[in-house]
């Protein structure tokens, strides 16, 4: 695909190194944590802001919702869940898993101020949360 404006192309390109660059840091240098005790993804979230409430829609399909634990703490809205591995037989034999599973904990830094749970809904394999900032 040719690209008929080279510095947006670079430009999308940077942002999306410099996310993955992020995601990378969460991920390995987590301090005072044993990283590789746990598998750990994380899943990709949006965060829009409507006056005094905060919505954010986290990415988890397969996630079962009764295994997803949500709360806020200084500053942070912090989402852990556990996607399950496929039931599986002995005779299931592998051929690709790019899905990730085990467990995995999303700290989400939120605009300053202080924040209250209002609503919490997973529909269409989304966590959708609604806050209020104080």
């Amino acid at each position: 695909m040719a690209f008929r404006n080279p510095p947006s192309w670079m430009w999308a390109e940077a942002c999306e190194m410099l996310e993955r660059a992020q995601q990378l840091q969460r991920q390995f240098f987590r301090f005072g944590s044993t990283v590789a005790a746990q598998p750990r993804w994380e899943p990709p979230i949006d965060i829009l802001a409507y006056g005094n409430e905060v919505h954010v829609a986290v990415a988890l399909p397969g996630v079962a919702p009764d295994r997803i634990e949500v709360r806020t703490d200084s500053g942070l809205l912090i989402v852990s869940a556990t996607r399950a591995l496929p039931v599986t037989s002995h005779h299931t034999a592998v051929h690709r898993l790019e899905i990730p599973y085990g467990s995995f904990e999303r700290r989400i830094a939120l605009p300053e101020g202080h924040y209250q749970l209002l609503e919490q809904a997973y529909t269409n394999g989304c966590l959708l949360l609604r806050l209020a900032h104080r």
